[in-house]
């Protein structure tokens, strides 16, 4: 399979430093994020997952470690916000032009904000969605920041982390 996808595609046009790592994505499992580590053998925080929230009404972008969830209230803040909400998986597949489980902060049909938990910032390199099922980006953290030119802030829920 191809690992040309939007994701990369961005990633080269920008000049960016990355590797692709294929996986065998498995659509029964209860946490993607945490299947893909597995899979890849890398430990679950240097693993990102991306999802899609909405901060009071507008589309957001928020990449966290993948054994950990996002708190709504913490979210909001980074944005300067006052509520955010998880976008239900369908409005994500069409703002982002990816579907779920292949779902990259990279190469989306249309640009948001985007936030990184900081915690992501400590790690070498970090993986995230490819743009397709099995497919991991690894790359600098700093890359993913500028790249994105995303905000780094605390989002992670402080209880909650998932099994």
């Amino acid at each position: 399979m191809s690992s040309s996808t939007r994701a990369t595609q961005a990633l080269k046009a920008a000049g960016a430093s990355f590797a692709t790592r294929e996986y065998a994505y498995d659509p029964k499992a209860q946490h993607i994020g945490l299947q893909a580590a597995d899979a890849l053998g890398v430990p679950p925080e240097r693993l990102l997952k991306t999802l899609m929230a909405t901060v009071d009404g507008k589309p957001v972008c928020v990449v966290v470690p993948s054994d950990r969830e996002v708190s709504m209230k913490r979210l909001a803040a980074a944005v300067a916000g006052k509520s955010a909400q998880m976008m239900p998986p369908g409005d994500a597949e069409r703002m982002t032009g990816y579907v779920v489980g292949g779902i990259s902060p990279f190469g989306q049909k249309r640009r948001v904000p985007v936030v990184i938990e900081e915690q992501a910032l400590r790690h070498e390199r970090v993986f995230v969605n490819g743009g397709r099922r099995g497919l991991q980006i690894e790359l600098a953290p700093a890359t993913l920041r500028e790249l994105l030119e995303a905000v780094v802030a605390p989002v992670i829920a402080e209880k909650g982390i998932a099994p």
